[in-house]
């Protein structure tokens, strides 16, 4: 029985822990439209488990196309997506987080009657992680369950971050977990999102982002791995 995994990365640095992860394991690196992609297969007795890895680029646009070639063109039958996010609320720099819902906060009809955030029609905006890899990532040492925001911006801005807060009740703000929750959610796939916290998305949040991305740590795809290799002996999520 083979079942795939898609894992979702924002930029290089992010992605370049779990590509040479991948590549030591026997992974071939591709294009997948226009996105730089890695593959590979693990098993466990009579399980395969297809890995796909996608650097999609940052931002909601890139972060949901990518999540829909990987649910459309490859069947994928869950989605991971890690990175690095700022904190809102009650969490601090190095925290490991597992999200537990995802808001797009800067969806934005007020100046024709819709509270911020809130979707015409009665559209979802406010999406869940799936509970069973939610459960595999809280089984690790250290790691948080938390609520995350999404918008196309670097939040570096102490009111926007005052307003999201009060709004949404986040704990932490990123550039593409809601939009790929969006589309998994549109797909009825299950997904989870795992970030690092890198900076407390305020006056100071460019430099202490900067400096932790560019250490490319190996921790987010550790995390990665443990929930794929839980994923592999669980036999609820395999429908044995």
């Amino acid at each position: 029985m083979t079942k795939t995994a898609g894992c979702i990365f924002a930029d290089s640095m992010e992605y370049g822990p779990f590509l040479e992860w991948a590549k030591k394991n026997g992974g071939r690196e591709s294009i997948r439209r226009g996105n730089e992609s890695v593959e590979l297969t693990v098993s466990e007795g009579d399980r395969t488990l297809k890995i796909i890895g996608v650097k999609c680029g940052i931002g909601k646009v890139n972060a949901s196309s990518a999540t829909a070639f990987l649910i459309a063109d490859d069947k994928a039958d869950f989605i991971l997506n890690a990175g690095l996010s700022g904190a809102v609320h009650g969490l601090k720099r190095e925290d490991m987080v597992a999200a537990t819902t995802y808001v797009e906060c800067d969806f934005d009809l007020t100046a024709i009657g819709y509270d911020l955030g809130v979707k015409a029609d009665g559209q979802k905006y406010i999406y869940s992680s799936d509970e069973k890899l939610l459960s595999f990532a809280l089984q690790s040492p250290g790691i948080v369950a938390a609520k995350t925001g999404t918008g196309d911006i670097f939040l570096a801005d102490p009111v926007k971050k005052e307003l999201f807060r009060k709004v949404f009740g986040i704990d932490c703000f990123d550039m593409e977990t809601a939009a790929v929750a969006g589309v998994c959610d549109k797909n009825g796939v299950p997904m989870l999102s795992l970030r690092k916290i890198s900076d407390d998305a305020d006056d100071g949040a460019y430099e202490t982002y900067r400096e932790m991305n560019e250490r490319q740590e190996t921790c987010l795809t550790e995390l990665l791995c443990n929930i794929m290799k839980r994923y592999l002996f669980d036999n609820e999520m395999w429908n044995v």
